[in-house]
């Protein structure tokens, strides 16, 4: 089984036949960066579309078990999340009607400061609003996953013990291995995996070691050092794919709305776009280099196998759906 947990790729036919030639049963999608409600309600037809056109390569994705739907037909299953809260606006009653259309994670901030949490490039983190407690509540009650990816610390920390489910960082890496403002220190993995949450490994060249040089000996070993220290189980793949994106897409991203001034984030001018993929991950037909690499590292079958998607279709089967009271007790 094969399991992205996140890609923001210029979506094509091009790249649908790539997610099956390189055998993907699953991914979660960004629809949303700084879309509000109506404007992400755009996204969902425009994906519908493309199921429309394509129901021999995709199809929409709910449940875990559509994934066995998708392995079934040969097809990929598609999850949508959000990489910003931006489309709940300031109304908590849409979030559960974003679940109804098919939203699956929600991140609680996109590199700034929002109505729910801080973001990793704020200079001061004050942690969970009180919004943002009573979102993280309502998120859990409809299957709504709490995405921390771009988070500040104390932000995520206080989302992971304080969300009666667990939450998940879908793409990013250790920063004792890469420290980029994006990746997370050991007290914020421990958090998260400790409340039965999920780290997904991104290969977005700026988490990487050496960024757009980084080996994949160098990256699959993180993989199997991060597994001794908190579990394989806890562990996934979301490369962070942004295949075929016009530079253009990066400045959204980054800017958005909120300001008027260029803001390069993880780039800087001298390299203000998309930076190159690393040799060995370039589109959806690579991630048999990831497997070999990480069997490589002395891994077990079963250790790999989670992490290129077991995991994943574990995490999606326990919290996608609505929470039930024998969730809330503790007991399931």
């Amino acid at each position: 089984m094969l399991i992205d947990c996140l890609q923001y790729v210029n979506w094509s036919e091009k790249v649908f036949r790539q997610l099956r030639e390189g055998g993907v049963d699953a991914i979660h999608v960004t629809i949303a960066y700084h879309e509000n409600f109506r404007e992400t309600v755009l996204n969902f037809e425009q994906w519908n579309r493309w199921f429309e056109q394509y129901p021999d390569l995709i199809m929409k994705g709910q449940w875990a078990s559509d994934i066995d739907k998708a392995r079934e037909t040969g097809r990929t299953a598609v999850f949508f999340g959000f990489q910003n809260p931006s489309p709940m606006e300031d109304d908590i009653g849409l979030i559960e009607i974003l679940h109804t259309l098919g939203a699956r994670f929600m991140q609680l901030t996109y590199n700034n400061q929002s109505l729910l949490a801080t973001g990793c490039y704020e200079a001061e983190d004050s942690g969970i609003t009180r919004m943002g407690k009573q979102v993280i509540k309502e998120m859990n009650r409809v299957g709504l996953v709490v995405d921390m990816s771009h988070s500040a610390d104390r932000s995520t920390i206080e989302a992971a013990e304080i969300s009666e489910r667990p939450i998940a960082i879908t793409h990013a890496n250790p920063y004792d291995w890469s420290p980029a403002l994006r990746n997370k220190r050991d007290a914020v993995i421990r958090a998260v995996t400790e409340n039965g949450g999920m780290l997904g490994f991104s290969v977005y060249p700026h988490h990487l070691k050496d960024k757009s040089e980084c080996t994949l000996e160098s990256f699959c070993e993180m993989i199997a050092r991060t597994a001794e220290k908190y579990g394989a189980q806890h562990l996934g793949i979301g490369t962070d794919l942004c295949q075929d994106q016009p530079d253009s897409i990066v400045e959204w991203m980054r800017v958005g709305r909120w300001t008027k001034e260029i803001d390069y984030g993880e780039g800087s001018a001298s390299a203000p776009g998309f930076p190159p993929m690393p040799s060995w991950f370039n589109d959806n037909r690579d991630f048999g280099n990831i497997r070999a690499g990480l069997r490589a590292t002395g891994m077990n079958d079963e250790e790999v196998d989670g992490i290129m998607g077991r995991n994943w279709y574990r995490f999606f089967d326990e919290n996608f759906k609505p929470q039930t009271s024998s969730d809330k007790a503790g007991t399931t």
